[in-house]
């Protein structure tokens, strides 16, 4: 019966990262950054506007999607590197909350600054499904796109696209 309930978890978890709704856009490479405000984990507000504004990277996830645990310590990684620098960063959680967010970053050691949404209200001005998604973008324009996808973008791949910026 705990083997069967685990693997009820583990479907779950993976269902989390696809689940489906026909609402959304659905952005690709040379498309604008969509206009919108989210409250930042430090209560700052960052708006599509201010990430138009030179380079950023922006990322969608949740906490219980294992190609999102898979991904979020290369953004880390990345972070460490760039976030200070010309780069501004953007983790955006999709219907993961404040308390869920903040404990799963608690846990893992981030310090990349994210908005908990308890909704899809912004992840859907930029796509459908999946998640992780990574957006590598220049003045505004997206240049590249990462997914789980064929595989999940690693450390290599964010930081080539970040570089050919």
């Amino acid at each position: 019966m705990k083997k069967l309930s685990t693997y009820l978890l583990l479907a779950l978890s993976l269902i989390s990262c696809i689940k489906d709704k026909q609402s959304g856009a659905d952005l690709v490479v040379g498309d604008r950054i969509p206009e919108f405000s989210v409250t930042m984990n430090d209560g700052s507000e960052l708006t599509g506007k201010q990430l138009s504004r030179g380079k950023s990277c922006i990322v969608f996830f949740t906490t219980a999607c294992p190609d999102c645990k898979a991904t979020l310590p290369h953004v880390q990684r990345i972070y460490n590197e760039y976030g200070s620098q010309e780069v501004q960063f953007a983790l955006i959680s999709r219907e993961d909350g404040a308390d869920a967010v903040s404990k799963y970053w608690q846990e893992n050691g981030f310090t990349m600054p994210y908005s908990a949404q308890s909704d899809r209200r912004v992840y859907e001005l930029f796509a459908k499904t999946r998640v992780p998604r990574v957006y590598v973008c220049k003045n505004g324009v997206i240049k590249a796109i990462f997914t789980d996808q064929p595989e999940n973008p690693d450390y290599d791949t964010i930081k080539a696209a970040l570089e050919g910026l």
